[in-house]
């Protein structure tokens, strides 16, 4: 029978020491695991291939870089070129093809139909005829004192309407064959031994070599341009050339050693007083004569000259000759494509032509 108060006694367990020991095992392993994840954190690397471990001392030799996959391409990166800007392909000449018209088509609404009926694509209006007249109201003291103006008072405002619409116009002026002005001053006409030389036509001419008849003629180009048209003709930009003209009397208004010099002077101041008007056209109108180099031509024009100034050359020539004249500006230095034929009647669809009526004179 056991004692009171005491239960029997069984002997210490024989698990209790090995628990303890395992105990101890995991945590030494445990911190084991902790300093290694520690001491490693800067060597583990994470790539598309998954974790790896890149210790220092397992490289041999210096670092290398790993090698390119088999078959890939270098990568080659191109700077951008810049692209030039285009170049403007300067469009072809537009072929002159003008018919005169009658001044009333400057204002009756015809204009564009007598043009179309024609078989052209430009209007010629007679702005300043042979005799003088002016196919418009000139503020020009000359052109009031010889009474040239035209007598409409609406003439003008229906010009400009007509030369804003889409129809190519070009103003005809008889520069220096003017039957009035000199009639009105005879000081800016050329002279003969009787007053006024005339023509074979009976036409007086204004002198291209004195200053105030220039400047008549260049203001009369002026207004015209203020109007609107799209090309001024000039015809008769020149001196006399036909008829009796050994009856001219040499002097202030006519020079034969300087002819051509009073119309290089001519073109000169009226290229200064166009300068408002950067598109306007400027042709001029000449003779087979000038174009040949006939020695007893006494217009004062040249090839020359006429390269130097001309938008284009308007010349009445032999049909079937006209690439022979057309060679003789160019050789001057026209540009090809700007030797206009006057003609009696339209020429070819693809050519160059002009169908020019003259005026009367008094």
């Amino acid at each position: 029978m056991a004692a009171k108060g005491y239960g029997t006694y069984h002997g210490r367990s024989r698990l209790r020491p090995a628990l303890k020991v395992v105990i101890v095992l995991l945590v030494v392993l445990l911190v084991l695991a902790v300093a290694t994840l520690l001491l490693m954190d800067g060597h583990i690397v994470y790539s598309s291939d998954g974790i790896r471990l890149d210790l220092p001392f397992v490289q041999k030799g210096g670092a290398e870089d790993p090698p390119e996959p088999a078959g890939s391409a270098p990568l080659v990166i191109d700077s951008p070129v810049p692209t030039p800007a285009p170049t403007a392909t300067p469009e072809p000449e537009t072929l002159m093809q003008g018919v005169l018209l009658p001044r009333e088509a400057l204002y009756d609404g015809t204009a564009e139909e007598q043009v179309r009926r024609a078989g052209a694509a430009a209007a010629v209006f007679d702005m300043k005829a042979d005799d003088g007249s002016l196919g418009y109201i000139s503020s020009l003291e000359l052109a009031q004192a010889g009474g040239v103006s035209a007598a409409d008072p609406a003439i003008n405002g229906a010009i400009r309407g007509l030369n804003a619409g889409e129809l190519y116009t070009v103003a005809r002026v008889s520069c220096f064959r003017d039957n009035a002005i000199p009639r009105a001053d005879m000081s800016l006409g050329i002279k003969s031994s009787a007053g006024n030389w005339r023509d074979e036509g009976d036409c007086r001419w204004l002198s291209a070599a004195n200053a105030a008849a220039r400047q008549y003629v260049i203001g009369v180009c002026a207004e015209l341009a203020e109007l609107g048209f799209d090309e001024l003709l000039l015809e008769n930009c020149a001196f006399p050339a036909r008829g009796q003209v050994d009856y001219i009397v040499a002097g202030e208004n006519y020079d034969p050693d300087g002819l051509t010099d009073a119309l290089e002077t001519f073109c000169r101041e009226l290229e200064e007083a166009l300068a408002d008007y950067p598109q306007l056209k400027v042709s001029f109108g000449s003779s087979q004569a000038v174009l040949t180099g006939e020695a007893n031509d006494r217009s004062g024009q040249t090839a020359a000259w006429l390269a130097e100034h001309a938008w284009r050359v308007y010349v009445a020539v032999p049909a079937g000759d006209e690439s022979a004249y057309e060679q003789t500006l160019r050789a001057a230095g026209l540009p090809a494509g700007r030797l206009v034929p006057v003609t009696e009647a339209p020429a070819g669809a693809g050519e160059n032509w002009a169908v020019l009526t003259r005026t009367p004179t008094e």
